[in-house]
């Protein structure tokens, strides 16, 4: 399976404009811009909508999940490393409100061998910068080089 994975994602290289939370050519899709934050890290900035609701005015949780997976990934991507997620452990602080300026960050703290250790977190975009999520993640390596245009999503 591992190497079927691989396989399937160097064929396709790094062409993620169908991705639902990064996409730029997904319809239905989040379009989230993720830029490179220091030598480690990935970072973006989303306003929750309301057609990402699980409850009536609250971001649904799994909404909240995909924005750290995704920056985990592209914390990952702008060294050339390209991995999938393997384990999380998600912590949700508080409900995030509809409307609600997001910023999203993630890093790399480890890397044994196929395996990257990794965080992430959703604050709220303003002064008070407060935590409402995190998560530790596992990620799986499947291949590393200098991926093209590794500077930004399209």
């Amino acid at each position: 399976m591992t190497e079927e994975l691989t396989r399937l994602v160097l064929q396709r290289g790094d062409d993620t404009a169908g991705c639902y939370v990064c996409g730029h050519a997904n319809p239905i899709g989040m379009r989230v811009r993720f830029v490179r934050d220091g030598e480690q890290g990935s970072r973006a900035q989303y306003v929750s909508r309301i057609e990402h609701d699980g409850w009536p005015g609250v971001l649904h949780g799994g909404v909240t999940f995909a924005l750290m997976d995704e920056a985990v990934a592209y914390a990952l991507f702008f060294q050339g490393i390209r991995g999938v997620t393997a384990r999380v452990e998600t912590s949700f602080k508080r409900p995030i409100r509809t409307g609600t300026a997001l910023l999203v960050r993630a890093w790399m703290l480890d890397r044994k061998r196929k395996l990257i250790t990794a965080k992430a977190e959703v604050r709220t975009d303003d002064e008070q910068s407060d935590l409402l999520a995190d998560m530790n993640a596992t990620m799986f390596l499947l291949a590393e080089d200098k991926p093209s245009g590794a500077g930004e999503n399209d």
